[in-house]
Parts: structure tokens; C-alpha cells; sequence
């Protein structure tokens, strides 16, 4: 098999992304089996790379990702100035920077150039002040590949957890919670998990969104007016999925070890769990998407930046996680051929109005 082609947009200048994208590099412990292209600037690679003890990190500046080669640390330049780094803190030249980055990587992950893009850390603050006009990663890259929704998910090696609500404030998040939102997350995650993991009959818990999951509507209504219709009707197109469970003794008793997968409702009932048993070996994938996204799982560190000090497991870790994604999918597009192109040519005559007619000779698998 060629090798995949990985991009590492390299995040916030003034944070840990790039000490931690160099380790990982550095160390061998990613990038031998890949072709990784960090999109950023050789300038603030180098004075990154000063950061970290490693001897004989050595770049190799190119202009398109096709000149791409493994074992090198191939950088992209996307932006054409010296820029001052102030380590620590968000200003708005590390938003642009970032933004600039980012952007040039989902170009070409768009036009397929790279196989699947790891996002290092930002700061949604700097992301402001450069007018950068989504809350995140996820939403952004949502929007570039014009998808309807998409299923931010916390992978570790027992623990895939999803949201309902990304980075939404708390008082928004029960009128955000409605049955069509909470089914097509649900569906969302189990297609992933059967397509992107692997997992032929995958199982997906779904906690409540009150505490104790509503008491039997003694503590609101929602799990039991929208929760719950949204999982029936999940399971009435085939999926397995359950609940709604009490969010608060989910974990502590051990029940998120049963489950593939888990759906959280809002950031903090999701992400809380996740990183008390996860935090450093965690991975952000945005699911859902024609492409594949994921990032570490910390942020941008301010108070240890250019310390040397921060940790490139979660970084390592998003960049394998990447690749075996596109390798599953790859691997699910060569063992159902044949059906997907029968599908594509269903749709195609749906949308001319001819799908009746051809319906015995391009039947549902």
C-alpha cells in the first residue's frame, strides 16, 4: 500500500502545537509510516524547534503536498512574512496564523491532495480577534465541506464518547436538544463506528439529559418527550442503541465498558468523563464528514508553552487514529463496491424522477 498522506496544520504559533507536532516527529514515533506535511511556516518551525532537546530535526520546505515525502518533515509555508511569537499568550497575529494554516490545509484536503488532516490545539480567543467566524475546528470544517451535521467524538482506547451540543453555553443547550438532532447523531455514530472503527454491530448508550435522565418526568420532560422517542425510532431503522441512562453513575459504575459508543448531550457531560480517564491519550475526531479530521485532545497550553514540557502522546495518537480511518474506509469502499455504485446510480435516478422504474434491477441491499 502507498503511504497516506497526513496534513498537521500547526495551530496556535504561541501555544504547544508545534513543540508537541516535533517531538512526535523527532522521537520517529509518528510520521515513518506516513507522509506528514505540517502547514505553518519553517520560520516558527525552527524557533519551535529550539524548544525541544531532540538533535537532527531536519525540514524539508515544499510547495504542494504531492512533493510529499515520508520520513522528512515536510513543511508548507502559508504565509509569506516573519511574524513575532509571543509564547503564552493569544494575540491576533496567532489567530491569523492559525486561520491561515488551517484554511491552506482544508484546501487540500478538499481537493484530496492529503488523506486526512490532524488539527493541532487553537485558541478561540485569538481566533476572534483575527475575526475568525466559527466557535472551532469542528465547525469550521463542518462548513468548508458543506455537510448538514457532523459528530464531534472522543476517541481513546476504551472510549468513544459524542456530543449532541458541541460549544454551545449551558443555557442553550436544552432548546438545542430536539428528537431530529438527538436521531441524527445517534445515526451518525453508528455508521461511524461500523465504517470508520470497524465494528460490524456496533452498541450506542445515550445518556439523559436531566439529572437521573428526567426521574420519570419529576425532573423535566425532555428525556422522556425527546430523548427517548429519538432512540426508539434509532432502533426501528436497525441501530442498537439505548437509554436514556443517568448520566452521573454511568461511568462511576462501569457501564461505558459495555457500550461502542456513548452520546453525551451537551460538551461538559461528555468531555468531564472523558478526560478524568482519557486526558493525554485522548483523541477529538470530527465524524460524519466526507473527510477525516481529528486533533489531540488537550489544547493550547499557554502556561507550559515553550517549556518543553508538554506532552505528544494525544498528537501521536491523532495522527494514527487518522490513518487507520482512512484504512478502514478504504477497506469498507473495496469490500462494497458494487453496492455503493448501485446505490450512487439510485440517487441519481431519484433525483431525475426514475428511480420506480429501475427499482427491480438496482434493488436495497
Amino acid at each position: 500500500m502507498s503511504h497516506i498522506t497526513i496534513g498537521v496544520s500547526c495551530g496556535d504559533i504561541n501555544g504547544i502545537g508545534l513543540e508537541v507536532i516535533l517531538k512526535a516527529l523527532a522521537l520517529k514515533k509518528a510520521g515513518k509510516d506516513f507522509r506528514i506535511i505540517i502547514y505553518g511556516s519553517t520560520k516558527v518551525v525552527a524557533y519551535h524547534k529550539n524548544i525541544i532537546t531532540q538533535e537532527n530535526i531536519q525540514f524539508h520546505s515544499i510547495q504542494t503536498a504531492q512533493e510529499a515525502q515520508p520520513d522528512r518533515i515536510n513543511i508548507i509555508n502559508c504565509w509569506p512574512d516573519n511574524v513575532n511569537i509571543t509564547l503564552g499568550k493569544p494575540t491576533d497575529l496567532s489567530g491569523k496564523c492559525a486561520h491561515e494554516a488551517l484554511e491552506r490545509a482544508v484546501k487540500d484536503l478538499k481537493a484530496e491532495a492529503i488523506d486526512a488532516l490532524v488539527t493541532a490545539p487553537i485558541n478561540k480567543k485569538a481566533m476572534q480577534m483575527a475575526s475568525f467566524p466559527f466557535v472551532g475546528h469542528t465547525e469550521y470544517i463542518t462548513s468548508e465541506f458543506k455537510a448538514r451535521e457532523s459528530l464531534m467524538l472522543m476517541v481513546s482506547d476504551n472510549l468513544r464518547i459524542g456530543l449532541v451540543t458541541n460549544h454551545l453555553p449551558l443555557r442553550e443547550v436544552a432548546a438545542a436538544v430536539t428528537r431530529e438532532r438527538v436521531l441524527r447523531k445517534i445515526l451518525i455514530m453508528a455508521e461511524t463506528l461500523r465504517i470508520d472503527f470497524n465494528l460490524n454491530k456496533p452498541t450506542i448508550a445515550v445518556l439523559g439529559l436531566n439529572p437521573h435522565a428526567g426521574d420519570e418526568g419529576a425532573i423535566g420532560d425532555e428525556d422522556d418527550k425527546i430523548v427517548r422517542p429519538a432512540i426508539e425510532e434509532a432502533k426501528e431503522r436497525g441501530v442498537l442503541a439505548f437509554g436514556p441512562f443517568p448520566a452521573d453513575g454511568f461511568f462511576g459504575s462501569g457501564q461505558h465498558l459495555k457500550y461502542d459508543g456513548i452520546l453525551a448531550m451537551y460538551h461538559d457531560q461528555g468531555l468531564v468523563p472523558f478526560k478524568a480517564l482519557s486526558f493525554g491519550a485522548g483523541v477529538n475526531y470530527t465524524a460524519g464528514l466526507e473527510a477525516v479530521r481529528t486533533s489531540p485532545d488537550h489544547g493550547t497550553a499557554y502556561d507550559i508553552a515553550g517549556k518543553g514540557e508538554a506532552d505528544e502522546r494525544s498528537l501521536i495518537r491523532a495522527v494514527y487514529l487518522a490513518a487507520d480511518i482512512v484504512r478502514h474506509r478504504n477497506e469498507y469502499i473495496d469490500m462494497h463496491a458494487d453496492s455503493l455504485e448501485r446505490r450512487k446510480q439510485k440517487t441519481l435516478l431519484s433525483e431525475t424522477g426514475e428511480d420506480e422504474v429501475m427499482e427491480e434491477v438496482l434493488p436495497d441491499e
